[in-house]
């Protein structure tokens, strides 16, 4: 069954690509922007905020909370009964070294506030904090995708491999367009979308 979407974009392939092409450009629009700056790091409504900013174009429910149940594989997402009480616990999580940040970004992932885009969302909310509380981001073009993939299915009940295979790909370079550009295609990356570049959306 096709998203809902504003395009009204009733292919299920044909939505991915068109989604994959816009968000891909609103993210590069973010990073040269002031709006993650004026964010406060770790909150859902930061993440809200950025999920709205990439998927607002598409979706009708961009940045806000889902009202259905959703699973992947066999793992099912926080129940919709809870999640509002989730959210504020998550957010009330403490942020002040690496284990904490991870241990938060972890709880998040098994929120999964949206209908869709919530791991792209999420990995730049987790950024977020990282560069705010760290000084330090993910250089996410360095994490294996079957590796992360295992470790985010293996993290609600053991979080020490997510922790090392994210504290592997470190980095200061907090700054840097390229870094950041190669993160968001190695992101997508992740969740199957390898259509476009990051780079090559900067005009759009």
């Amino acid at each position: 069954m096709v998203l809902d979407n504003k395009l009204n974009i009733t292919n299920d392939v044909e939505l991915a690509r068109v989604e994959e092409r816009l968000s891909k450009s609103k993210a590069n629009k973010l990073f040269k922007s002031v709006f993650l700056d004026r964010l406060k790091s770790g909150s859902f409504q930061a993440l809200a905020d950025i999920h709205h900013y990439l998927f607002g174009e598409i979706y009708d429910f961009a940045g806000k909370i889902r009202t259905v149940n959703i699973a992947k594989g066999s793992f099912r997402f926080a129940s919709v009964v809870y999640l509002e009480t989730s959210l504020k616990n998550i957010e009330a999580m403490p942020q002040s070294t690496f284990d904490e940040i991870i241990e938060k970004y972890v709880e998040m992932n098994i929120a999964h506030p949206f209908r869709e885009g919530n791991g792209r969302s999420t990995r730049i909310w987790l950024d977020l904090i990282l560069k705010k509380e760290l000084k330090q981001v993910v250089d996410w073009s360095c994490v294996d995708k079957d590796d992360y993939l295992l470790a985010m299915e293996r993290s609600p009940i053991k979080d020490i491999e997510i922790k090392l295979l994210l504290k592997q790909a470190l980095t200061d370079k907090i700054d840097d367009s390229t870094l950041y550009m190669k993160g968001i295609d190695a992101s997508y990356h992740f969740e199957g979308y390898i259509l476009s570049k990051t780079e090559d959306l900067e005009d759009e």
